[in-house]
């Protein structure tokens, strides 16, 4: 949404005030977490779970506690937490 009639000043502290009708159209309410990255020159802002908390894409999300991943990012992390479950309960030997 790019609208050359919204301008915001930043304050002393850096912040400025996203417009509500930009907040409405995105269902952004107070306490929302936002992504915010440079991009050639451009500060981007994203809702914070419309990617994967680990690698960045934007498929495929799932919750995974109280974080959004991908569906191979939970993949890896469910191997790795039953790697350390079967690690630590004796049953090395078994695999």
């Amino acid at each position: 949404m790019k609208d050359p009639g919204m301008y915001r000043k930043i304050d002393v502290l850096g912040r400025i005030v996203i417009p509500s009708e930009i907040r409405k159209s995105l269902n952004l309410v107070e306490g929302d977490q936002l992504d915010i990255t440079l991009d050639e020159g451009r500060i981007i802002l994203e809702p914070a779970n419309n990617s994967c908390r680990l690698c960045g894409t934007r498929s495929d999300l799932k919750p995974f506690g109280d974080k959004s991943v991908c569906a191979g990012c939970r993949q890896a992390l469910i191997a790795q937490e039953a790697d350390a479950f079967i690690g630590t309960s004796g049953l090395a030997a078994v695999r």
